[in-house]
C-alpha cells in the first residue's frame, strides 16, 4: 500500500503507484503520475499533468511541472512535464512543463541527476545520464543529449542544443550549440577541445579518441577552406569514425536550423 505522510496533500485523480512514499507537506496534484518506489521525500511540489518514472528520488523544495515562464501560456491545461526513471532531483530544483509551440510536453530521461537550484524550462529535452549540477540553468527549447555535464552555474540560452557527452564549465554561459563531446568554458563559452578523458571513462579505445581528435584539429583548426567546406571534406576524410559522422549531422543539423555552431577561436 501505498505510503502517504499524514500531512500530505494529494488531490482526488492523482496516479501513485503502490509502492511509491510521499513525504510530508508534500502537493501531488489531480493529473499526477507517480510511479513505483519514486520517493518525495518531504516539501515536494507535483504540479499539472506531471509523470515522475519509477526509482526517482526528489529531495525537499523541488517543484515539478509548474507552468512555463512564457508570457501568455502560463497557465495551459494540456501542458505536460515527463520525467523519465532513477533520477536524482535535489533540494530546490524546478523543471516546467511545456508549450503550445513544442506540443505542451517538457521532457526529462532516465538516470539523471539534478543537483541544488538547477533548473529546466519549458520544452526542453533533456537525454539519460545528463548531470546538471547546482545552480546550473537551462533556458526554453534547450536540448541536452545523453550524458551531457553542465558545471555549476552555467546557464543555457533559449533554443540552444548540446551534444552527447559534451561538459560545459561551471560559470559557463552557452549561446550557441555546442557539438558532441566538446569540453567548454568561459564566462562565454569558448570551445577548448574534446571531452577526452570523459571518453575514456565512457570506455571508447585510443584508436577512436585520436581519430575524433585529428577530425576535430581538421574541421575546427583547419586553415584552408571555409568551415562549412572542412565539414563536407570531413566526410570523406573520417567516413570511417561514426563519432566524427555524429559530430558532423549535428553540425549539418544546427547550420539547417539556423542555429549558430559553436566554433573554436
Amino acid at each position: 500500500m501505498t505510503n502517504i505522510h499524514p500531512s500530505a496533500v494529494v488531490e482526488q485523480g492523482a496516479q501513485i503507484a503502490a509502492s511509491a512514499e510521499i513525504g510530508p507537506f508534500c502537493y501531488i496534484s489531480s493529473q499526477a503520475k507517480i510511479g513505483e518506489n519514486v520517493r518525495l521525500i518531504a516539501r515536494v511540489s507535483v504540479l499539472g499533468n506531471t509523470t515522475i518514472g519509477e526509482g526517482t528520488v526528489v529531495f525537499p523544495g523541488a517543484c515539478l511541472g509548474g507552468g512555463p515562464q512564457d508570457h501568455g501560456n502560463e497557465f495551459q491545461p494540456e501542458a505536460k512535464l515527463i520525467i523519465g526513471k532513477r533520477n536524482v532531483i535535489r533540494e530546490n530544483v524546478t523543471m516546467h512543463a511545456g508549450t503550445p509551440k513544442e506540443h505542451f510536453t517538457t521532457v526529462v530521461g532516465d538516470d539523471g541527476m539534478f543537483m541544488v537550484n538547477s533548473h529546466i524550462a519549458h520544452d526542453c529535452v533533456v537525454g539519460n545520464n545528463v548531470i546538471m549540477t547546482n545552480n546550473a540553468v537551462i533556458g526554453g527549447h534547450v536540448h541536452l543529449a545523453d550524458g551531457v555535464i553542465l558545471g555549476g552555474n552555467a546557464a543555457v540560452h533559449q533554443f540552444c542544443h548540446i551534444g552527447r557527452k559534451a561538459m560545459i564549465g561551471g560559470l559557463t554561459g552557452i549561446a550557441r550549440d555546442v557539438i558532441p563531446f566538446a569540453i567548454v568554458t568561459g564566462d562565454r563559452g569558448k570551445l577548448r577541445g574534446l571531452n577526452v578523458v570523459g571518453l575514456k571513462r565512457s570506455g571508447y579505445d585510443e584508436h577512436t579518441i585520436k581519430s575524433i581528435t585529428r577530425a576535430y584539429m581538421y574541421i575546427f583548426k583547419g586553415k584552408e577552406d571555409t568551415f562549412e567546406i572542412r565539414v563536407q571534406k570531413a566526410k570523406e576524410k573520417f567516413a570511417d569514425n561514426e563519432m566524427v559522422m555524429e559530430q558532423i549531422a549535428f553540425i549539418e543539423e544546427s547550420l539547417k536550423g539556423r542555429r549558430n555552431i559553436l566554433t573554436a577561436e
